[in-house]
């Protein structure tokens, strides 16, 4: 994940070493989660949910899915893009990269679970 910015790696390593945003990303990972439900799993506000969501939104590490719950209210879910983290010390400099997931696969991949449920 590259995009120029020097700055960067250091903003990434804060992001992670922030306990609600690795909260965050590993419940997200498991499953798409409403900031309800990522509240109640980090024992965190809504609050501190959503600013910690926007930080990581900003950096394409979540991302959001609007859907509609049995009740006909709009909800929103939110989900890691991260599919690999990897970390290297090379010649003495930190260095940070963050493979995402291909969001058309992955709706393809839904796309597809949903026709063999449904069949």
């Amino acid at each position: 994940m590259t995009n120029g910015d020097d700055s960067q790696p250091a903003t990434l390593f804060q992001l992670f070493a922030d306990e609600y945003s690795r909260e965050i990303l590993l419940a997200a990972d498991e499953e798409p989660r409403t900031a309800k439900e990522l509240g109640q799993r980090c024992d965190a506000s809504l609050a501190t949910i959503y600013r910690r969501i926007s930080k990581l939104q900003e950096h394409g590490l979540v991302r959001v899915h609007s859907t509609i719950g049995s009740g006909g209210e709009h909800k929103q879910l939110f989900e890691t893009t991260i599919e690999t983290l990897h970390v290297a010390i090379a010649d003495g400099e930190l260095e940070l990269s963050v493979e995402t997931r291909d969001e058309l696969a992955d709706n393809f991949t839904r796309l597809w679970e949903n026709i063999r449920e449904n069949t």
